[in-house]
């Protein structure tokens, strides 16, 4: 590759990098979730004049985007709640995924002149998966129950898997010509659990790895980097689910990260480079698909555009009412939801379904699955409809993006949904779980170090701290439940700290400044003071 043309690769990848950038710091000012506002951005940007074609490779996509993408979902998983509403998110993940590929193939093959069976279960399995970062980005600028949150997050995990075997299954009916249902649900199987079992062979390996050889902080960061890769790319080559191995395989290392990531140091270091890995590959693909459209539009060959957009509206519409409809039978069986009352008083049982029902956006997934139809048959002929296909994919992404995403907050608002979880807010949460573990320190320092204790004054000084913020802590925990007034004294408290870690911060530039000590010490004490302001106002923010 010529440098000229390294060189341009490279402005353009930095040049979307820094729109990206800018459009989400827009979407937050206007409180619109940054999927949505990157797709209509991409779209718009897209049919400027003179703007550089991009055209998006599926092998790349897929290879890029997803293994990183479903690692980190499936790090930041909690195994408990998955397991709690492992029933639902079965029934999402795999029975509405199977439910709308059929509904979808049917509707397609009746509505579009010459479009086969084969060809319907082709494009339903690939508008059949939500699409995760969107749900949980509309989401988060509203406040819903954690087993909500928990369900949806559980069933995108999965549901990618589900689809693209679907998918794959009809593509080589398509090419071959050639189906049988029985084999094709015994290779399902065959397929899920083999890369299930992949996913937590390679895991087993990077556990080992982590828990006993001499890595360093950022050997052990760069490690999780590979892991989703290495499972992916295994259970691929031998033709098994990759995105199974993935999920399985990052459930199983987060279960076990407290041994393998025992190292404070390695602990922040991994957590700020996969937050930042995720923001960037999120932001992109969103942007991506927006700019991919006019590609797709300029291919769409023997079709209007009058009659592709009313084929898209048309499977969008399909796609929604389906996933309506299957949720309420979720709601309203009891086996099949576990562990959720079926009597609440408080949430009427229509309501989490509504809005699970609705969080149904659609993403990355299906346009990377679009992406990988190939041009041509084993035969050499152009692929029937693949044109088509890729545009109402196209459709179906941002019809559910834009109608559901920008009215799932006004729903959630309407529906008025009381949080009934068997956990109290985050904010007393943590206060209490602070509590314990300064209570354990205490009863430590009583207890096997009390002769130290005695004769050291730092650790007599270590234990007058803890025993000072047990009772602001105690303090905090009252003003969950107290007065304004005491609130009030609370909040002032907490100015009053963060103010007083501005000025230390301002002093430590001072220092810097003088060069009277090391920089690396005084990053040391800044990672102390950003500790500190942490416990005030979150890890978070």
């Amino acid at each position: 590759m010529h440098e000229a043309s390294v060189e341009h690769h490279l402005l353009l990848i930095l040049s979307l990098l820094f729109l990206v950038f800018m459009l989400i710091m827009i979407g937050q000012k206007l409180r619109i979730a940054y999927p949505i506002f990157l797709v209509l951005a991409g779209l718009g940007i897209g049919f400027i004049p003179g703007m550089p074609r991009i055209e998006l490779e599926p092998e790349l996509v897929f290879l890029i985007f997803l293994p990183p993408l479903l690692y980190e979902a499936a790090w930041y998983t909690s195994w408990n709640d998955f397991w709690k509403w492992r029933r639902p998110i079965g029934m999402l993940a795999f029975g509405l995924v199977f439910i709308t590929s059929i509904a979808v193939a049917f509707t397609a093959q009746y509505m579009i002149p010459g479009f086969t069976l084969a060809l319907g279960f082709l494009l339903g399995g690939i508008v059949s998966p939500p699409d995760a970062v969107a749900a949980s980005s509309v989401l988060r600028h509203v406040k819903v129950p954690q087993r909500i949150t928990a369900i949806l997050e559980g069933e995108s995990l999965i549901n990618d898997a589900s689809s693209l075997i679907v998918f794959r299954f009809a593509l080589a009916a398509v090419l071959t010509g050639q189906f049988s249902m029985g084999q094709a649900i015994g290779q399902f199987f065959l397929s899920a659990g083999m890369g299930v079992v992949i996913g937590l062979a390679i895991a087993h390996v990077m556990y080992v790895i982590h828990r006993f050889l001499p890595t360093t902080p950022s050997i052990d960061t760069a490690l999780t980097l590979m892991t989703p890769y290495f499972m992916y790319i295994a259970a691929e080559k031998l033709h098994f689910s990759g995105v199974m191995a993935v999920v399985s395989g990052g459930l199983f290392l987060s279960f076990r990260a407290h041994e393998i990531l025992s190292r404070s140091e390695t602990r922040l270091q991994a957590i700020n480079v996969w937050a930042t890995l995720a923001f960037v590959l999120n932001g992109l693909v969103f942007i991506l698909i927006g700019l991919e459209l006019p590609v797709i539009m300029e291919n769409l060959g023997e079709y209007s555009i009058t009659e592709a957009i009313g084929y898209g509206a048309v499977i969008s519409l399909i796609a929604i009412i389906v996933r309506l409809l299957w949720v309420f039978p979720i709601a309203y069986v009891p086996r099949w939801l576990g562990n959720m009352k079926r009597a609440d008083l408080k949430n009427p049982p229509w309501k989490a379904p509504l809005i699970v029902g609705w969080a149904g956006m659609r993403g990355v997934v299906s346009l990377a699955s679009a992406l990988s139809i190939p041009l041509l048959m084993q035969d050499g002929t152009p692929f029937p409809h693949r044109n088509l296909i890729l545009f109402i994919t196209f459709v179906v992404i941002l019809a559910t993006l834009v109608l559901q995403g920008l009215s799932l907050p006004l729903l959630v608002r309407w529906v008025g949904m009381k949080d009934t979880a068997d956990f109290p807010p985050p904010e007393e949460q943590e206060a209490g779980i602070r509590l314990r573990l300064m209570h354990v320190a205490i009863a430590r320092l009583d207890g096997q170090w009390k002769d130290a204790a005695d004769g050291n004054e730092l650790v007599k000084l270590f234990r007058e701290k803890m025993t000072n913020d047990i009772a602001v802590t105690r303090q905090q925990l009252d003003s969950f439940e107290c007065d304004a007034s005491q609130k009030a004294e609370i909040d002032r408290y907490n100015q009053i700290l963060l103010d007083i870690f501005d000025h230390q911060r301002r002093e430590l530039h001072q220092l810097r400044r003088e060069k009277v000590f090391s920089d690396e010490e005084i990053r040391k004490m800044e990672n102390e003071l950003d500790f500190d302001e942490a416990k005030i106002v979150g890890l978070g923010h």
